[in-house]
């Protein structure tokens, strides 16, 4: 299974040399978080003002070498996966731009459907 984490590209370019990822975030909130491929369209809106480039982050939770949990924290009647830990970064399998339209709306990329069908 694949899920989805979005970052900026600035923070990307970082820390992709590392073997692992996501420590701010752990201080920050105590894990990573993540969407599901079907259900990134919910979240995206989050993402809606930034005007910094986004990417996202397509992981293989196979590769994950940290506790993904999911979790309902908002009671909004989904699961989201949290990683409780740090990202190994050998789980990414690819790095996606995170397409906006002139409205600033996510528009999802073509190679992101082909990876939910797995």
């Amino acid at each position: 299974m694949f899920i989805l984490h979005c970052i900026t590209k600035s923070k990307w370019d970082k820390d992709k040399e590392n073997s692992f990822y996501g420590r701010e975030s752990i201080d920050a909130c105590g894990f990573i978080h993540c969407s599901s491929i079907e259900n990134f369209w919910r979240v995206a809106p989050n993402f809606k003002e930034v005007e910094e480039s986004l990417l996202l982050l397509c992981i293989d939770t196979n590769k994950v070498k940290s506790v993904i949990k999911w979790e309902d924290h908002d009671n909004c009647g989904r699961e989201y996966p949290h990683i409780y830990g740090e990202l190994n970064l050998d789980s990414v399998v690819a790095v996606l731009p995170f397409l906006k339209n002139r409205n600033g709306d996510f528009i999802s990329n073509k190679e992101l459907e082909q990876l939910s069908s797995y």
